[in-house]
């Protein structure tokens, strides 16, 4: 079943609508920087993608992730004309990482902080009223699941709008560890499929949409989600694997009812990892060349970062607008692109100006946790 985008809201390092993000993905603006919220001579990696919103004094503050989740909500429902109306409707979120910044802070004795701080509801209660909120912790791919769960209730008639979202702050503990698992040195910047790519780079930021059964309103139409496919093969604890990634794409495509020859966007999931990338591509061939489709592909992490949990739905956002302003953001960074690409149509250095009507939106985590949704332009 399809689902109509009636609102859409997002925050990120270097936009605070969706539209200024996209504004600022075309003109090749990047959020990275040294990281703020802790001491980085403990670490290798000195970069992030932040969101520069704390006091003067720079120290780091709990609850940002929530608050940025309340500002992405609040431009999502009021675009939709929503705003009141909250409270009715279901929330469903994607994260990583909950709110464990605020707890490390508490840990340390430099936050105060309890329970209810630590859940995204207390917060979405007390602004909008809203009670059935559902977080659910999937990894990067985690806002693209609920985006196939609002799917999945509203055809099952529980509901005939949903709000869902994702959100994540940079926490010490997954910073850390990235540090030590990132082999050679650390990447000072997120360099999808290009050959001297080293990792990924941790991002910041909140994304919302309001999505509804077709007909059920009578609101403006954004944009149609036409498919979502999920899955998770659990084969491998970081290493992605090809034929689980092209089931969900050829999955999503069934689902959606398009052919590889549809799809003329594809927002890539582009980590810049060296793994991550190999498989993307190799879906890709796998997909698209059989079908001698060929279409344009970009990556937005090279410019807001990983933003984790939410990064599926922020590229989805970005699809949104992209066949909305007939305009592509570009991949940055994308120097000397790798073997397995050659041939592909990446979008480099500057937008391009393209008619797309159907697009593909990737986002794979870890632990083979996949999905794949495909969305289409209304006029």
């Amino acid at each position: 079943m399809t689902l109509d985008i009636t609102g859409i809201g997002a925050v990120a390092s270097i936009g605070g609508t969706p539209e200024d993000i996209h504004d600022a993905l075309c003109a090749g603006t990047s959020g990275v920087g040294p990281v703020r919220a802790f001491d980085r001579t403990r670490y290798r990696a000195e970069a992030a993608y932040e969101i520069d919103d704390r006091a003067e004094d720079g120290r780091d503050e709990p609850r940002r992730a929530t608050r940025w989740l309340v500002t992405a909500v609040r431009q999502a429902l009021a675009d939709a004309g929503l705003l009141g109306e909250a409270a009715r409707y279901p929330v469903l979120i994607g994260t990583t990482h909950r709110e464990q910044r605020t707890a490390e802070l508490w840990w340390r004795g430099q936050a105060e902080a309890g329970f209810a701080d630590l859940h995204f509801g207390a917060a979405l209660r007390e602004e909008f009223g809203s009670t059935d909120v559902f977080t659910f912790a999937n990894a990067c791919a985690a806002s693209l699941y609920t985006l196939g769960l609002a799917q999945d209730l509203v055809e099952a008639g529980a509901a005939d709008t949903v709000i869902v979202a994702g959100t994540d702050s940079i926490t010490e503990s997954s910073f850390g560890i990235f540090d030590r698992i990132q082999y050679g040195r650390p990447p000072s910047a997120v360099r999808p499929f290009d050959k001297e790519r080293r990792g990924m780079v941790m991002g910041e930021g909140a994304v919302a949409v309001v999505v509804e059964r077709p007909g059920a309103h009578d609101r403006r139409v954004r944009a149609r989600v036409r498919g979502v496919s999920v899955n998770c093969d659990g084969a491998h604890p970081t290493q992605p694997a090809v034929d689980s990634v092209e089931r969900a794409v050829r999955d999503a495509h069934r689902r959606a009812g398009v052919t590889p020859a549809d799809i003329d966007l594809v927002m890539l999931h582009g980590t810049g990892t060296v793994l991550n990338d190999q498989v993307e591509a190799a879906v890709l061939r796998n997909v698209f060349e059989p079908a001698s489709a060929r279409p344009v592909l970009t990556a937005i992490k090279s410019m807001t970062g990983h933003t984790l949990g939410g990064s599926g739905l922020l590229s989805l956002l970005m699809a949104v607008l992209s066949i909305r302003r007939e305009r592509v953001p570009p991949i940055i960074g994308l120097d000397d692109p790798m073997d397995e690409v050659a041939g592909m149509d990446l979008v480099r250095d500057k937008p391009r100006q393209a008619s797309v009507s159907t697009a593909q939106v990737d986002a794979f985590g870890l632990s083979g946790i996949n999905a794949v949704a495909v969305l289409e332009g209304v006029s």
